[in-house]
Parts: structure tokens; sequence; C-alpha cells
């Protein structure tokens, strides 16, 4: 394999978007590639966690004929870290992406364009292109340092 077909496997980070949730514990994190491809994670922390199990209990305390209990359902990409610092979160990105894990674990929310001999075809991803643009273009605010 040459070096220039191995450069074209590799996925390299060209700009990590933050957005902090609004009690601290959490965020969501869009990363942009350098080919243009767009994913995103949800990077918490264990009060995050905590704080999820503290709702549920609430939530099924107040159901009739069912036992209160804690628990939690991650149902998008989830990466648990100690704290919410851009650094931390660059680091761990680019740990994924050395560990060859980042794809599995991220969401990716761009589309996919198949060549079908004379015409190009889009694949649907969970969000399209255009409104993960518009998030990181009008909705994101960044993490500061």
């Amino acid at each position: 394999m040459s070096v220039q077909s191995i450069a074209q496997l590799l996925i390299v980070p060209d700009e990590i978007l933050c957005e902090m949730h609004e009690e601290g514990d959490a965020c969501d994190v869009i990363v942009r590639m350098d080919d243009g491809t767009v994913y995103t994670a949800l990077f918490a922390t264990l009060s995050y966690i905590h704080r999820q199990l503290s709702l549920t209990w609430m939530v099924t305390e107040s159901i009739a004929h069912t036992p209160p209990v804690r628990y939690a359902v991650l149902d998008t990409p989830h990466i648990i870290v100690e704290e919410l610092q851009l650094n931390t979160i660059e680091d761990t990105i680019d740990n994924m992406v050395a560990q060859d894990v980042f794809e599995s674990l991220f969401t990716r929310v761009t589309e996919d364009e198949i060549a079908d001999g004379d015409r190009r075809i889009k694949t649907s991803g969970h969000t399209t292109q255009e409104i993960a643009q518009a998030v990181i273009e009008e909705v994101l605010v960044l993490l500061d340092d």
C-alpha cells in the first residue's frame, strides 16, 4: 500500500466544536474532518450519569404500581470523561482516531454520495449535512479553554 493510499484512509479532525448543556455535566461535540465529513457524540461526566439515574428514579417513583428504580438508557453515543475541558475532549478524540475506534463511537451526520454510472445518489444519514452545517454556524457555542 502506498503512502498516498494510506493517507487517504486516515481520518483527521479539522475542527472540533462543543456546546455545553445547561447543567454543565455534558456537552454536544461536533467534529468536522479534513475531508468535510461531520460526526457527533455526547461527552459527559459521571455527574451526568448520576443525574440521569436520579431523573429516572423521580419518574418511576411517580408511576403507580411500579417500583422506583435508578437506571440510565444511553441512546446516542456517549463518551464519559472526567472533565469537559476542550483540551480533554480534543485529546480523547485524538486517542480514538489513533486507536481506529473513532468512527464506531461517533455518529456520522453527513450524507454519502455514491457514484452509480453517470449519476450520483445520496444515501441518508441520521442528520443531513445542511442541518449539521446550520448547527455549526448558527447554534453552537464554543467552549473556552
